[in-house]
């Protein structure tokens, strides 16, 4: 690669910021992975803040910084209470041509910032979005990794779904632009710096050509993205929604592009089944702060977006039906049944609320689909998920589900099954119970082909003509495991279960890390 040359003619490239509260063990990978940088330790300076640690974080930075003082600056301050503080501070020391935040307890390729770095300057990008991996559970959006592309529209893209700060950007567009972590948020503190980074920028680069960015789940649950309550969340997303894209964008299609996110992601997960764990005034608290949100900020294009359970559990918070939203809440998490009413060529689905008769409410707020062909893959239940072994094919993924529909019914919507890169016309039988029985196997072989080095979640949907719809999978079918092999690698492949009720197959490599960490944490005990 060519060798970048800052703008300014003087200092490093890149300016690597790490904002510390609390990641041992997990710091020291951390640090490594950026010593070991392809793009050189004179192109590069880290500027890390201790947040006021007491587990021995301290004491790693200033090790790092005696071993490598003309790379590492470390300051140390009193705990602020969140990322932005620290985060603010050593923006305000860099001097790189470009910034990348690093979370503490993550950790980065060998050839990551080069690579950044290099397609930066190449490209003009303003922002530039590694390819990133989840670990230990972590979960992350990969839709916008699909593809390398230089030229991304952050309105029309799933970018607003992978906004975190994760990223390299153009110093002089943040400091020309006078965007800075809002400090008092605890919570989610990245995106409206990132999303303000976004709008201001002429270019937006995403990488997909590398494994970038490793983020990693604590064994130990202490992230503070885990410990914030709803209460909490809520406020800090009102703050996002509020002061970061409404101030920015004014009312109108690139506005809905990114409060969607907000709508689909942030405030649909306090109506997750946690929320059945909260007492009833906290219950109330949030479905009167949701009820705001949607009243101010929903518009009929985002609602049309939203699945249905998603736009029910909002739409019930905002007509203050807390009872049904709960009973809305234990059908999406499995507690309850989740009938689905044909009427008239429409899917509802039956969620609480749904024609109740003492108090109606718009038969849209349920809406699956309108659509005939989708509505046979809305009523598809997995029933089984098996690893058959066939003559000359090898292990197999067979995944079993069940339509009540008949069988020239389904036929006509030409489903097959889709896992990554792998798709599979489906095979079709008459249920003995009546319906149809719907199955698809995939060679294994196939699935973990051109696997990152690292484990991914691969979404599991169902084609169904030119609509694709994610199967729903049930807890009992969750966690089901099989090895399997690809060349000389060996891979753990296990059925997962998202939040939502949405299959996921985990693809997971056996390293020789993977199947030492828990004998020495065993033995040493995690710090």
């Amino acid at each position: 690669m060519a060798a970048a040359t800052n703008e300014a003619g003087d200092g490093p490239d890149v300016s690597v910021i790490v904002a510390v509260h609390n990641t041992m063990p997990y710091l020291r990978q951390c640090l490594k992975s950026l010593v070991r940088q392809t793009i050189g330790r004179d192109r590069l300076e880290v500027i890390a803040v201790d947040d006021g640690s007491t587990d021995g974080s301290g004491r790693e930075l200033d090790r790092f910084a005696l071993r490598y003082p003309s790379t590492f600056t470390v300051i140390h301050q009193t705990n602020s209470g969140g990322p932005a503080a620290p985060s603010n501070r050593a923006l305000r020391k860099a001097t790189g041509h470009y910034v990348f935040f690093l979370g503490a307890d993550d950790h980065l390729g060998p050839e990551a910032l080069e690579r950044l770095v290099d397609a930066a300057d190449r490209h003009g990008s303003d922002v530039v979005a590694g390819r990133m991996v989840g670990l230990n559970g972590r979960f992350v959006p990969q839709a916008i990794f699909e593809r390398t592309d230089y030229d991304v529209d952050l309105y029309n893209s799933p970018l607003p779904f992978a906004i975190s700060n994760t990223k390299l950007f153009r110093r002089s567009v943040i400091t020309d632009n006078d965007i800075w972590f809002p400090e008092n948020q605890p919570f989610g503190s990245d995106q409206p710096f990132t999303v303000a980074a976004c709008i201001h920028a002429k270019k937006i680069s995403v990488l997909a050509d590398y494994d970038y960015y490793f983020a990693v789940r604590r064994t130990t649950g202490l992230n503070i993205t885990y410990r914030a309550t709803h209460l909490e969340r809520l406020r800090c997303t009102e703050l996002i929604m509020r002061d970061s894209t409404a101030r920015l964008l004014p009312p109108g299609p690139k506005r809905d592009a990114v409060m969607y996110r907000s709508f689909a992601s942030e405030l649909s997960k306090l109506t997750r089944a946690d929320f059945l764990n909260l007492d009833s005034d906290t219950q109330r608290q949030v479905a009167e702060g949701i009820g705001r949100l949607v009243d101010t900020y929903l518009t009929h294009a985002i609602s049309a977006r939203l699945d249905a359970g998603r736009r029910a559990r909002l739409m019930l918070a905002h007509a203050g039906r807390l009872d049904d939203l709960v009973g809305a809440v234990r059908q999406n998490a499995d507690l309850e049944p989740l009938p689905l009413v044909a009427d008239d060529g429409r899917l509802y689905a039956a969620y609480h609320g749904f024609r109740d008769a003492r108090q109606p409410l718009p038969d849209d707020w349920f809406l699956v689909t309108d659509s005939a062909v989708e509505a046979v893959a809305r009523r598809l239940d997995v029933t089984a998920i098996q690893w058959p072994r066939e003559r000359g094919r090898g292990r197999m993924l067979a995944v079993i589900a069940h339509s009540p529909l008949d069988l020239a019914t389904v036929t006509a919507a030409n489903l097959h099954i889709v896992v990554g890169d792998t798709r599979q016309a489906v095979t079709l039988r008459a249920a003995p119970a009546g319906g149809t029985t719907v199955e698809a196997r995939l060679p294994l072989r196939a699935v973990v082909a051109h696997q990152p080095r690292w484990g991914i979640g691969r979404d599991v949907r169902l084609e169904a003509g030119t609509t694709a719809v994610p199967l729903r999978l049930p807890r009992a079918l969750a966690n089901r495991w099989r090895p399997a092999r690809a060349g000389r690698r060996l891979y753990v492949l296990r059925s997962g279960r998202q939040a939502d009720g949405e299959m996921a197959l985990d693809v997971i490599p056996v390293t020789l890390t993977r199947v030492a960490r828990p004998v020495w944490e065993r033995v040493f005990g995690r710090r």
